[in-house]
């Protein structure tokens, strides 16, 4: 194109006019009525120019306010996201109007004019022959105009599949979810051997001067291979999804090997502090499994422990509880660390073997033959819930609790519409009297009462005897030849 134009300023000597390339201007033909309104399209058709002047060509690029604008002002405008309400904080509902891809179904090539151009939108050879440039029909470029706005909009308006994710703790709470794993590293490592969970989702707010208060979503990760390898951090973003996608990104890039005994739990009894929060973790045997808190089950999961107790008490932060954990299962002490250390054997005392202990670790040096110091034994704070435990102290709190319900003679004269009411739900079987105090006398006499109510007891079904004992003499109950009033007790259902 180039050469051409340097051709034609050539051929032209005389006069001068100006042709705007790839503007507006028009462009005469020789032999014809036709006026091209661009050079490159009356070069491309290969026509021929005749002017009896010199040719000037001046490129031009018309330039205005509609096209020097990004699409990010453009679409500030148009869905109001600008302006002083923003900037303070207002307005923070969802808006209506959402953002739209516009180039979404578009493609490289395609346009209004509907030109076809060989090597983007239509084949270079057809038919053995080179393709030039052609346009296409009025009725076809309206109809894929309308097939790419039918199909942005059934795009916007589709549904978007929820996929149900994997419950967590409890309801819709995140902790516990399960995540995808780390995004790939930037040599190509993949993670697929981690899995991940989710400790802990909050949203936190912020003031800003000119934003008021700003909100942000704070994600807590942890990531582990069940073989030791674990690792925890956190993600900070203005969503959910960036939040756990930062989290998991940082949590395999800060991992930390814990020492596990036969693979399924830790080495010895381990008390951490972080902050103010306290866990005291027990070694178990088999088979125990994990009695924890969830957020340190979950964990636990993660690294590959199967057997421990773990109790938290003080603050029950959750990054605090992480923290605290991590920092206590990597400080603990192998067994061959512990026999290094103290050049001494390290044994282990199990019931079922008796006085006879098991070598569990030898010394790499020499063994020594004095006897631990006593200020080498670590001073272990006991707890005095698990001395009264082992000691056969504890009991339970409801060991003394009497669980009885006693009703004064009064209140049961107060109302007798209420107490015959009762009598329908209540079956009572005077059989005998013990003779006894007269505290007992007027509710004696308001059984006699009742049993007068009574027809005729079922036998078959199970009662409760009510012994009752009374000083004075009470009188028989009228028609009662089976009931004696100085030898009576009361069976109730």
């Amino acid at each position: 194109m180039a050469a051409a134009v340097v051709a034609i300023g050539r051929a032209c000597t005389y006069g001068a006019f100006r042709v705007a390339w790839r503007g507006f201007a028009s462009v005469p033909v020789n032999g014809s009525c036709c006026s091209y309104s661009s050079l490159a399209w009356a070069l491309q058709t290969r026509c021929f120019i005749s002017a009896p002047w010199n040719v000037t060509v001046e490129q031009r690029r018309q330039s205005s306010f509609f096209n020097t604008l990004t699409a990010d002002e453009l679409w500030k405008g148009a869905l109001a996201e600008t302006g002083v309400g923003v900037k303070k904080g207002r307005g923070k509902r969802r808006k209506k109007k959402l953002r739209k891809n516009l180039n979404k179904g578009q493609e490289i090539g395609e346009g209004r004019s509907g030109f076809l151009w060989p090597g983007l939108n239509a084949p270079v050879i057809q038919n053995g022959k080179v393709q030039a440039v052609t346009q296409r029909k009025k009725e076809e470029r309206e109809r894929i105009q309308s097939e790419i706005v039918q199909q942005r909009d059934t795009w916007e308006k589709k549904r978007k599949i929820k996929i149900k994710r994997e419950g967590g703790w409890s309801g819709k709470c995140w902790g516990g979810v399960l995540l995808d794993p780390p995004d790939p590293g930037p040599n190509g490592e993949t993670y697929e051997e981690f899995e991940t969970r989710v400790i802990e989702v909050k949203n936190v707010f912020c003031m800003k001067a000119k934003e008021g208060r700003k909100k942000s979503v704070r994600a807590l990760v942890a990531i582990g291979n069940g073989k030791g390898a674990a690792g925890f951090a956190m993600g900070k973003a203005g969503d959910r999804m960036n939040a756990l996608r930062k989290a998991k990104n940082r949590a395999v890039r800060c991992l930390h090997f814990i020492e596990l005994y036969q693979n399924h739990t830790i080495y010895h009894d381990i008390t951490v502090k972080f902050k103010s929060t306290n866990i005291r973790m027990k070694k178990q045997n088999k088979g125990y499994g994990l009695h924890c808190h969830r957020a340190i089950i979950t964990i636990c999961k993660l690294i590959g422990i199967k057997d421990m107790y773990a109790k938290v008490s003080g603050s029950k932060n959750l990054i605090n509880i992480t923290r605290a954990l991590f920092k206590g299962l990597t400080q603990q002490e192998t067994h061959q660390q512990l026999a290094n250390q103290k050049s001494l054997y390290v044994v282990e005392l199990r019931e079922e073997q008796g006085p006879l202990p098991i070598v569990v670790a030898l010394p790499e040096g020499p063994v020594r033959k004095d006897p631990e110091p006593e200020d080498e034994v670590p001073d272990t704070k006991l707890e005095w819930s698990e001395v009264k435990e082992a000691q056969g102290m504890k009991k339970s709190p409801w060991v003394n609790v009497r669980r009885t319900v006693c009703i004064s003679p009064t209140e049961a004269h107060r109302d007798k519409a209420n107490s015959y009411s009762a009598i329908q739900k209540v079956e009572v079987l005077l059989t005998h009297c013990i003779t006894g105090g007269k505290g007992t006398c007027k509710l004696l006499q308001l059984i006699w009462h009742l049993t007068s109510a009574i027809q005729q007891p079922d036998a078959t079904k199970p009662h409760l005897t009510v012994s009752l004992s009374c000083a004075s003499p009470i009188s028989p109950v009228p028609n009662s030849d089976t009931h004696s009033p100085t030898h009576c007790s009361a069976a109730c259902r």
